[in-house]
């Protein structure tokens, strides 16, 4: 071989040594979480302080990455292109000879080693390069975004201000491949997916609505807050004053146990308001992911959810954000429940979803309303509040008696339909007399 051979030869190597280096630190810094890097932070790792600043924005680094990995791959195969064409005489072995040899360099010098490093020695390798990628992306960072500008500009449709190299899609297809061959379970891609898709959830979407939300008056004493707590199943309970949209607190279950507990005559001389604690407020157009950390930081189990004209349009709990997550959190307990049971003559357990017209057919009557569809509708309406278990309507002559809720949220399943006695039907009546006539008065 000629000098100038060897000078080619050794330019190639210095271009794939390097272009190594790069996969290696690429797979490294990849490798190492944000949480990862502050943690290197706290405990005083020298570089720590340049990886953390990557961790927190890694796509222009990982972009100049790849830029540079590239720019060193073909100057590699050009480079040894070159060198086999002045080697070689014939068309096919100046074409074949490169082709073989940088694809068995680009595979295992390039693909498989430096990778397979970077991810055994990730703290150590993303330590080292952060700092030299940081210079790197300083220097090459508008080059490589320009490049991905123009790129943008050719492909047809919306592209991506970063580049598509850190995308989320990317990640998603490499959670769907891990799966395909078996390395994670569907339910761990199902949750990953998850993960992926809570910024793109609002609260609206996982809050309990305000026709279900449980809260108690202000003005009501610490026994009939413990009773509705019972009752409900909640232990955390909005606290309201003039109506559901003045919501002043949050009553804990534990902090009104432990005052009755200190101070038996607490119970019924005390309010409600006296144990509230100050409630957190949130849009309804909030993201889930912001919402979980703001919860996570502020150590609130409940928010008070509110629409675009300030009144509440529910609440959310850190469970509701949970089960976005890992799925619906069903109690191990529930079975499905049967539409209509019949316990005995004239008297029936009813799913509280059927039908007010199913319901009416049991007991020959029609019943029609365009304001409820549901058992529990009506029932609600009635109530002019959310039933809890215990809860007692008689409509049209039929007792309805809530039973008790299921589920995380508690909510009532089903619900008991009898004929009501004579006198209930008499009050009924005298009810809906009073109510009419102070319609009429105002």
């Amino acid at each position: 071989m000629s000098q100038n051979q060897w000078i080619l030869l050794a330019v190639a190597t210095a271009c794939v040594v390097l272009a190594a280096v790069v996969t290696m630190a690429e797979s490294a810094l990849a490798a190492v979480s944000r949480s990862r890097a502050e943690q290197l932070v706290t405990d005083g790792r020298r570089g720590a302080a340049r990886l953390l600043l990557v961790a927190q924005d890694p796509a222009p680094h990982l972009n100049t990455s790849l830029f540079l990995r590239i720019t060193l791959e073909v100057a590699a195969t050009v480079t040894v292109a070159f060198l086999f064409f002045e080697h070689f005489a014939t068309e096919w072995q100046r074409l074949l000879f490169p082709i073989l040899t940088m694809l068995a360099v680009s595979f295992i010098g390039l693909g498989v080693a430096p990778r397979t490093l970077g991810r055994q020695h990730a703290e150590r390798v993303a330590l080292a390069a952060a700092g030299p990628l940081g210079a790197l992306t300083t220097v090459l960072g508008p080059l490589s975004q320009l490049m991905i500008l123009i790129g943008n500009v050719l492909t047809p449709g919306k592209g991506f201000t970063e580049g598509p190299f850190t995308s989320e899609a990317e990640l998603r297809e490499l959670v769907d491949l891990a799966e395909a061959r078996d390395l994670i379970e569907a339910e761990e891609r199902e949750m990953i997916h998850s993960v992926f898709e809570l910024g793109d959830t609002i609260v609206k979407e996982v809050m309990v609505p305000r026709t279900e939300m449980v809260y108690v008056e202000r003005d009501k004493t610490l026994r009939q807050a413990v009773s509705l707590a019972l009752r409900s199943g909640f232990s955390r309970i909005p606290v309201v004053g003039e109506d559901v949209d003045d919501v002043v607190g949050i009553v804990y279950l534990k902090d009104v146990i432990q005052r009755m507990y200190d101070h038996p005559e607490a119970q019924t001389s005390e309010q409600a308001d006296t144990l509230m604690r100050p409630p957190t407020f949130c849009p309804d157009s909030k993201p889930v992911d912001e919402l979980l950390r703001e919860m996570q930081l502020t150590r609130s189990h409940v928010v008070i959810v509110v629409d675009e004209f300030g009144g509440t349009a529910g609440l959310a709990t850190i469970e509701d954000v949970l089960e976005e997550i890992v799925g619906e959190i069903v109690d191990e307990y529930d079975d499905e429940v049967a539409p209509v049971t019949e316990l005995a003559e004239g008297r029936f357990r009813v799913s509280a979803r059927l039908g007010i017209e199913d319901l009416g057919e049991l007991f020959d009557l029609k019943f029609d309303d365009d304001e409820v569809d549901t058992v529990l509708g009506l029932m609600a309406k009635e109530l002019n509040r959310v039933p809890i278990p215990g809860s007692v309507v008689v409509h049209e002559g039929i007792e309805l008696t809530a039973e008790r809720g299921a589920g995380r949220r508690h909510a009532i399943q089903t619900v008991l339909a009898a004929r009501a006695e004579a006198s209930d039907v008499a009050a009924e009546a005298a009810a809906k007399l009073a109510t009419e006539s102070a319609k009429r008065h105002t």
